[in-house]
């Protein structure tokens, strides 16, 4: 098979894969919006569509991280890449299809690290790059809970005089702002994933010589995210907007406020992280100024024990990919 081919058959992955972050992803960027009813759902998808298109031109660090900070693309086989993409579109689409908030961030670095380590090997991962990632991983959702804790707090204290009708007509109607701004900062960020891996592609196949993301590659990911979003990924929805706390508006613009600033951070030092890790644990950090057990701690550990398993459950699946595949090739 000719490299163009290979080529073509890794986009069509990718842009594949970045459906599902659609689906899943994307969808948790607007779920709180949703519960408030401060925009209808049809509105809502149709924003986030837009505006992660528009935050996937705002900067590429996070493609730069994903195609080239995790493994030199220049030392793997494009074989590699599509079975990457393998594992981390399997591992989606079975979170996707049970409704369960995922890192689909992680699940593609997951599916890097299991095809890179079966095929070359753990010494040709890039320390570094890991670092940045797991660091990221750990502390995007520790900080996503403290500034929803303490945005919240503020806001109760500024409106406390406010009468509750007023308060949350004015809150819903700013959620609209804070939901745009979630969507900016979740294409700032995860629109990239395929960005970089097709970029890495491109790079291995020998159509480019030094790492940068394409105009055409940044457009295509951001569109099938947001096409990912308008078609579905209702579950998540639930899952993120009704099912961890309930909201009122305040709430949703102070959770939502909350995870733009931290999205938007990670995204300009190049950092890949998840929405809904921050997104989630933001919903945990404003619920919590309720009361504890106003969040749902059996629903929260359900989401945590999928972010724990989501790198080496698709991992698992990229590496049985790149196996089963070799294994074709020699008989």
């Amino acid at each position: 098979m000719s490299n163009l081919w290979i080529i073509i058959i890794i986009i069509a992955l990718a842009w594949l894969y970045d459906f599902f972050n659609g689906m899943n992803d994307a969808a948790n960027a607007i779920a709180t919006t949703i519960s408030t009813r401060a925009l209808s759902p049809l509105s809502a998808v149709l924003l986030a569509a837009v505006l992660n298109i528009i935050g996937a031109l705002l900067t590429t660090e996070v493609a730069k991280t994903i195609g080239k900070g995790i493994v030199d693309p220049k030392i793997i086989g494009s074989n590699v890449v599509i079975c990457a993409l393998i594992g981390a579109i399997i591992w989606v689409a079975f979170c996707t299809f049970y409704g369960i908030p995922i890192s689909i961030t992680h699940s593609l670095i997951g599916g890097i690290m299991g095809a890179v380590i079966i095929a070359k090997g753990y010494s040709v991962l890039k320390l570094a790059g890991l670092k940045k990632v797991f660091y990221a991983m750990i502390l995007s959702p520790i900080a996503g809970f403290i500034i929803g804790f303490i945005f919240m707090v503020v806001i109760i204290w500024i409106s406390k005089d406010f009468a509750p009708n007023k308060a949350n007509k004015f809150f819903r109607l700013c959620q609209i702002f804070s939901a745009s701004a979630v969507a900016l900062s979740h294409g700032a960020n995860d629109a990239q994933n395929a960005m970089g891996i097709i970029t890495m592609a491109l790079v291995v196949g020998g159509f480019m010589k030094t790492f940068h993301v394409p105009l055409w590659v940044i457009l295509g990911s951001a569109f099938f995210m947001g096409f990912g979003t308008f078609m579905g990924g209702w579950k998540v929805i639930r899952t993120l907007g009704q099912r961890v706390v309930k909201l009122e508006p305040v709430h949703g613009f102070s959770a939502e406020t909350s995870s733009a600033f931290v999205i938007l951070f990670n995204s300009f030092i190049g950092a890949p992280i998840s929405t809904t890790h921050v997104i989630s644990t933001a919903i945990m950090g404003v619920g919590a100024t309720r009361k504890l057990s106003a969040v749902k701690w059996g629903v929260v550990l359900h989401i945590v024990l999928t972010w724990i398993l989501t790198i080496p459950g698709a991992g698992v699946f990229s590496a049985l990919s790149y196996f089963l595949i070799d294994l074709f090739r020699k008989i």
